[in-house]
């Protein structure tokens, strides 16, 4: 199995994370509060559900039925798609939505209701991108494609030199890719590096819930509006587009402008497979927080601009990574050690953008 192969230097700076580590633990026990979700978590969870399907209800009964209108409650339900991912399927899939284990399962499964597999989406996301952040080979968030070059040791391609131009516009196709190919490759693929993705089910029936939910998504969101919308079914199938152009474009730009930015690292192993680095100092190294003063925002996109927090701290809700934010700023400075953060989102996606463009060129750490 492909994570079995690389090792962090276990002895190295080691005093950082332990201290953090004491400090966060602090901090819950001294305010007397869960590492998990809060009312605020369940309030967000009820608005981007309703965000999600309100306008699917609307369409579908008619009470909006203008091209227009119809058309502006698709590109709703794409912000609502994405709001769900980032704000509830993205705690629950890391088992910090709630101390109840089958509250946790419930909210998880809702990535069943944005066409996704919360199966390989765990191993991709959980295992391998938390676990080997920015590490070719490895973190398949640095892979999409060879259109694409997110990391200094994949081959450079003459189309690279323009992609800080062309990328943005490929962006919103992340989540149609996922719902009808990305799952089944990479079933395909983990199983066969013999990966672990349930300790109950066998293959089969891993093959079976992810044909069966991929039917009844399509079923719910392209067959039944096809049928019921006062529009051809071409024009269903561009609203379908749209939903999905719009929640992609979201989900890539929050995501991309925490790991493929100028201040980030791309670690390779020695000899011995072995990394320069601890696990906690090599998240630190290669992940940047963004807007951190944008609480509005923050409170939209499920934290996931305190990116550095998330890393160090996966399985604790994303409701509290503002307050940790400085016990980790405060810890990496006095360890010296980085603590990458861009004012706003425009910045981060400056910054984004720059890094496309020396990704494009003759460039290798």
């Amino acid at each position: 199995m492909i994570s079995e192969n690389i090792k962090f230097r276990s002895n190295s700076k080691n005093e950082f994370i332990f201290e953090l580590r004491e400090k966060v633990s602090n901090y819950f026990e001294g305010n007397n509060i869960s590492e998990n979700g809060n009312l605020n978590l369940y309030l967000k969870t009820t608005f981007m559900f309703l965000l999600y399907f309100s306008p699917y209800f609307i369409m579908l009964t008619g009470i909006i039925n203008s091209f227009a209108g119809v058309l502006f409650c698709w590109i709703i339900m794409g912000v609502g798609k994405a709001g769900i991912g980032m704000a509830v399927m993205h705690d629950a899939n890391h088992k910090s939505y709630s101390s109840v284990k089958w509250v946790n399962n419930l909210m998880g499964n809702t990535l069943y209701l944005l066409g996704g597999s919360p199966i390989t989406w765990r191993h991709q996301h959980n295992t391998l991108h938390h676990g080997f952040t920015n590490i070719e080979g490895y973190d398949e968030d640095i892979d999409p494609g060879s259109l694409l070059r997110f990391s200094p040791h994949k081959p450079l391609l003459k189309i690279h030199r323009y992609q800080h131009i062309y990328a943005w516009v490929l962006y919103g196709l992340m989540t149609l890719t996922w719902v009808t190919n990305k799952d089944f490759k990479q079933l395909i693929k983990y199983k066969r590096n013999g990966a672990s993705l349930s300790n109950r089910l066998s293959t089969l029936q891993l093959w079976i819930i992810l044909i069966v939910t991929k039917l009844l998504y399509f079923v719910a969101f392209l067959i039944i509006p096809i049928l019921i919308l006062p529009f051809a079914w071409y024009w269903v199938i561009i609203f379908f587009l749209a939903m999905h152009y719009t929640s992609g474009f979201i989900l890539t730009i929050i995501f991309q402008t925490a790991h493929v930015v100028p201040t980030s690292d791309y670690p390779i192993p020695d000899e011995n497979n072995t990394l320069e680095n601890n696990w906690a100092v090599h998240q630190l190294f290669t992940t940047s927080d963004f807007a951190p003063r944008s609480r509005v925002f923050s409170w939209f996109i499920g934290g996931l601009n305190y990116q550095v927090e998330h890393h160090l701290f996966p399985n604790i809700s994303h409701v509290h990574y503002r307050k940790l934010s400085k016990l980790v700023k405060d810890m990496a400075k006095k360890h010296n050690l980085p603590y990458y953060v861009q004012p706003d989102f425009l910045s981060a996606l400056w910054e984004h953008g720059k890094m496309l463009k020396k990704l494009g060129r003759v460039y290798s750490t």
